[in-house]
């Protein structure tokens, strides 16, 4: 089945987010969507420890309701896996501006965090948050009130305690960034200025193999998350930004060693 949903990794790299891209995604979904009208906010509850350890839960469903459970997952990286592009079991009995068909309606996104008081969500994966639902917002054509979190769509009245952070707030920083005037990162380089392209999860060939050799892990040509991860204790090494992605400043790192 061809589902609709097949933009969501493009427009997440668009906002020079890092995405990771999961099998078979395109082809995943429980149905096709409706009229997709806006984004549901949801975290995990998941173990604490980790990235994204819920990834698999996300993707196939636990005991009582099948996957996907959403379409995206956020990483506490700030990495967004896109999981499905079709629909998802995210939403429930509920409504959000008059409209009560959650799973068909909007796109789910579950976050990784806890829930707890004791699990502070990190402002790395915040700021993606709110720049990932920014962008994705862009291309509905909505505008910041059609992000919900699933606490405030589900009835009755309190079946939901997720997100555990403040809607309002979130949504006004969203409506700022959509409107310019947010804090926002420009996209990464394409290219340094020896012609090397970027490099992040999902390349692979001779320069993938040339970064390993640099960050001491096995030079197989497949960046995945075993090279992710050392790329970005490379980049902590050296005072960059930590985001496991290989642009123009950790390529001028990698020269140098």
């Amino acid at each position: 089945m061809v589902f609709s949903l097949t933009w969501l990794a493009q427009v997440l790299k668009d906002a020079g987010l890092k995405v990771a891209e999961q099998p078979g995604w395109q082809d995943r979904g429980r149905g096709p969507m409706g009229t997709v009208r806006g984004v549901i906010c949801h975290h995990t509850a998941g173990p604490k420890a980790g990235n994204m350890p819920s990834l698999s839960v996300i993707t196939n469903g636990r005991p009582g309701l099948p996957g996907p459970l959403s379409q995206l997952g956020l990483g506490r990286d700030g990495t967004w896996f896109v999981v499905a592009a079709g629909r998802a079991n995210h939403a429930g009995a509920g409504s959000w501006k008059g409209i009560t068909s959650g799973n068909s309606s909007f796109i789910g996104v579950e976050a990784e965090n806890t829930g707890k008081s004791d699990d502070p969500w990190p402002p790395v994966q915040m700021d993606a948050y709110r720049r990932g639902v920014a962008a994705i917002l862009k291309k509905l054509g909505a505008d910041s009130s059609m992000c919900c979190g699933h606490k405030e769509y589900a009835l009755p009245q309190g079946r939901k305690p997720d997100p555990s952070f403040d809607m309002n707030a979130f949504r006004a920083d969203v409506d700022a960034i959509m409107k310019g005037a947010g804090v926002v990162r420009p996209p990464i380089p394409a290219v340094d200025d020896k012609a090397r392209p970027t490099l992040r999860r999902g390349a692979s060939g001779d320069l993938v193999k040339i970064v390993q050799r640099a960050i001491g892990v096995s030079a197989d040509g497949d960046f995945g998350p075993r090279t992710e991860a050392a790329v970005r204790a490379f980049q902590r090494q050296r005072g960059l930004v930590p985001d496991g992605i290989v642009g123009p400043a950790s390529w001028k790192a990698i020269d140098g060693v």
